[in-house]
């Protein structure tokens, strides 16, 4: 009769220990940004099931020059983008700029929405409207994250997402009012 092997204690990977370290710091954050990339339950399951999977690889390349925070919305904004390309090619819709969403007439009479839930829906939907680089710098905003840490994951300078985010708070409340968003609105 041959005894048993004693259990050993396989050793953690350091990339495993990152991972599991941005999820706890960051997971709620990467849900919500998947919510706003994504409207479709099914497909938004997919894109977060993607930045996860893209994460974890990601950790083989990181190397401590800029905060894990930095890293982890860059992956999933990188990620994130990539979806809304693929689907664009795919449905064959144009993303606007801040200009062209200027231009576009509003989607719902807000006067008639009453719950808090309706809003976050149009704002989200308003959101999708916007490029992949636009949404990204008004994602993180709302994540609150400031200028700077915006400008370092974008490569934007502070000034620059200062400026888009004022130019789409700006916009969004000229919908949110019904408005279409143009000039005249502000």
């Amino acid at each position: 009769m041959t005894s048993p092997r004693p259990a050993i204690a396989s050793p953690v990977s350091p990339h495993a220990l990152l991972y599991e370290e941005a999820i706890a710091l960051h997971g709620a954050a990467l849900s919500r940004l998947a919510r706003t990339y994504e409207l479709d339950p099914d497909r938004r399951q997919d894109l977060l099931q993607d930045i996860h999977l893209a994460l974890w690889r990601s950790f083989d390349r990181f190397d401590g020059r800029c905060a894990l925070r930095t890293w982890v919305y860059r992956v999933a904004h990188n990620v994130a983008t990539t979806h809304v390309v693929r689907d664009r090619r795919r449905r064959s819709r144009a993303l606007l700029t801040l200009d062209e969403l200027d231009d576009v007439p509003a989607s719902h009479d807000t006067e008639a929405v009453a719950e808090r839930q309706a809003l976050l829906d149009q704002v989200s939907e308003l959101l999708q409207q916007l490029n992949p680089l636009d949404r990204q710098v008004m994602l993180l905003y709302l994540e609150g994250l400031e200028a700077a840490t915006i400008g370092e994951i974008t490569g934007f300078s502070a000034g620059n997402v200062a400026t888009k985010v004022h130019r789409i708070k700006k916009i969004l409340a000229s919908r949110l009012r019904g408005g279409h968003g143009g000039a005249s609105d502000a």
